[in-house]
């Protein structure tokens, strides 16, 4: 029976893809009374795939082409498709993806009720690269390069909230600690509003070599911490400065460490300075510092100065 119905499921988005095929040959727009006839309710879900969901997500993903698409699933109102959706529809029909039109209600159970806008696809899982694929950057190159370095950010909304300010304000690769950190999950993309699907994510089992030979090779490693104490600050063995006073002269890795715990000791033994974002008020215990989502967005193109680590659990 599971065979038939993926047998039948594959007959059908077939004819669906022909169908649209015709109608873009003869110059109807894609959409309207066609994409309406398109009913499916017994949507058969494709194996070894997950579902990403969201209209940047998914745009952005057919746009970059890194994954495999098995099928769109697309939703119109009463005037069809226009703009974005009209959009992902052609790209469907030139790549001969199978498009189909489910029930919302279907849908919605389909991505577990997340806010789809009523677009998915059906794709292959995408996995950040070895950081040995990043390539080699010499400090010369630019002396602005901005790699942002990630150490345990495991909650999937924080971790598209950086990816999508990191990748708004310029920052050139993002490299992740593999063994405790979020994959790159169809969650984070939508968090991201699909920065996931073109940014450069890199991940390393060993982030503390990372971190030591990028310093021999020029690269100073900036980790984040809260506003500490005056007895810390005195005693601290790396320097720890306020961000607004931080000149940014030379290739830099920003680091921001997990939602909870911040940066790991081994970690932040590796950095040869440490940031802080003074607050510019008297703070209750339990309010030292900000939402690592909230400090990617701190990150400026001319200025990486407003960055700190998140002691709180996230909301």
């Amino acid at each position: 029976m599971g065979l038939l119905s993926t047998v039948r499921g594959a007959t059908w988005g077939r004819l669906v893809t022909r169908h649209f095929a015709h109608a873009a040959r003869r110059g109807e727009r894609p959409g309207g009374d066609e994409l309406s006839r398109l009913l499916l309710d017994d949507l058969v879900p494709t194996s070894r795939q997950e579902l990403l969901f969201g209209l940047s997500p998914c745009l952005l993903a057919l746009r970059a082409a890194r994954r495999y698409v098995a099928r769109l699933l697309l939703q119109a109102g009463k005037a069809g498709l226009q703009g974005e959706r009209a959009e992902l529809l052609r790209m469907a029909e030139a790549r001969d993806i199978p498009v189909l039109r489910p029930r919302r209600q279907k849908l919605d159970a389909m991505c577990r009720y997340q806010v789809h806008q009523g677009v998915c696809m059906e794709v292959s899982p995408l996995r950040p690269r070895p950081w040995t694929e990043a390539g080699e950057a010499s400090p010369g190159d630019d002396p602005q390069q901005l790699w942002l370095v990630l150490d345990g950010i495991q909650d999937p909304r924080n971790f598209g909230a950086v990816l999508r300010s990191a990748h708004f304000l310029g920052v050139d690769k993002i490299i992740t600690s593999r063994r405790n950190s979020c994959p790159l999950t169809p969650v984070v993309s939508k968090a991201s509003a699909g920065a996931m699907e073109v940014m450069d994510v890199f991940s390393t089992d060993d982030l503390t070599g990372f971190l030591q030979t990028k310093a021999q090779q020029g690269w100073l490693v900036a980790g984040t911490v809260g506003c500490p104490e005056p007895k810390v600050l005195q005693s601290s063995e790396i320097p720890i400065m306020s961000s607004l006073e931080f000149l940014w002269d030379q290739p830099t890795l920003l680091v921001l460490g997990n939602e909870g715990s911040g940066l790991s000791q081994e970690v932040q033994a590796s950095c040869q300075l440490l940031l802080t974002i003074l607050p510019r008020r008297q703070l209750p215990s339990g309010f030292e510092s900000l939402n690592v989502s909230v400090v990617a967005e701190h990150l400026r193109g001319e200025d990486v100065t407003h960055s700190v680590h998140s002691s709180v659990h996230p909301p």
